[in-house]
């Protein structure tokens, strides 16, 4: 099935099309009009004519010394509104992360798996152009494609460029047994962040885990929190926090933040996260 076809099923579904207390309605916004996010380099989102269809997320003041790994993000029911996911956004850049969400600030209409790539192509663009301000501040060898619900589908479809360097899955899975065939295309860590039975996207999620390819560093966590997630809350709840740790340990290295994920004693091997891992060390 083709994603444009699984696109319109998860529409007719209704997967991930209305985030219960998201931000339905964002009128577009100059950059730094709000920075937030809980990390030590307050975000906040621009536009680009070198990118139009998107929306930018980074540090509101670019960090000294500091090379922004790239995170390009598909929205749910493949929807092109770049802010619709604007607290959660702001919470990864905020530590230290250039975050490109698909669509414009408030935009309409739908979005491909295409765009994510034009969004990793645009950052390492931008890291050699002469005059742009992120001359040299993007970590081009750090690239996580990641996406909620039919943004999932989205990053899927794109992990098999190998410049990524890790996916992640966050309330999504393949629903037709026929794509299920680009599993055995990853080759980078993945990450799964799922709402738990509840979340209609749980049993897809599950299927797929238990097709990864052997020897696949994976990890799964569901939180009983059903399809919308946390991300409408103040810096994006929980799945923010959890979605910081996973790209500052895959994308930065950072020792504190694999310490959630691995181990017997494991951050999040207790409390209300229910969690299966493959191969991560």
């Amino acid at each position: 099935m083709k994603l444009g076809q699984l696109i319109r099923r998860l529409v007719t579904a209704g997967a991930g099309i209305v985030m219960a207390g998201a931000l339905l309605t964002v009128p577009a916004a100059p950059a730094h009009a709000a920075p937030g996010g809980s990390g030590p380099y307050p975000a906040d989102y621009e536009t680009t004519l070198r990118l139009p269809r998107h929306t930018v997320y980074r540090p509101a003041v670019l960090p000294t010394g500091v090379r922004l790994p790239i995170v390009a993000w598909g929205n749910g029911a493949c929807r092109a509104d770049g802010t619709w996911f604007e607290n959660f956004l702001k919470e990864l850049a905020s530590h230290g992360f250039l975050v490109i969400a698909n669509g414009r600030p408030g935009g309409t209409g739908t979005t491909d798996a295409e765009m994510l790539l034009d969004a990793i192509d645009w950052a390492i663009a931008e890291n050699s152009r002469l005059t742009s301000r992120l001359r040299g501040r993007i970590d081009t060898t750090k690239i996580a494609v990641m996406g909620q619900s039919c943004g999932g589908l989205e990053a899927y479809e794109v992990s098999d460029d190998p410049r990524v360097t890790t996916t992640g899955i966050w309330n999504s899975g393949f629903m037709s047994a026929a794509d299920k065939i680009q599993l055995s295309r990853l080759h980078a860590p993945i990450g799964y962040f799922i709402g738990g039975p509840g979340d209609i996207a749980y049993e897809n999620a599950i299927d797929d885990w238990n097709r990864l390819p052997a020897g696949l560093p994976a990890f799964m966590g569901n939180l009983d929190v059903g399809h919308f997630g946390t991300y409408s809350q103040p810096n994006g709840g929980e799945f923010g926090r959890v979605g910081a740790a996973w790209l500052k340990w895959q994308l930065k290295g950072d020792a504190a933040a694999k310490a959630m994920f691995v181990g017997t004693g494991c951050g999040l091997c207790s409390g209300p996260w229910q969690v299966m891992r493959k191969n991560l060390s």
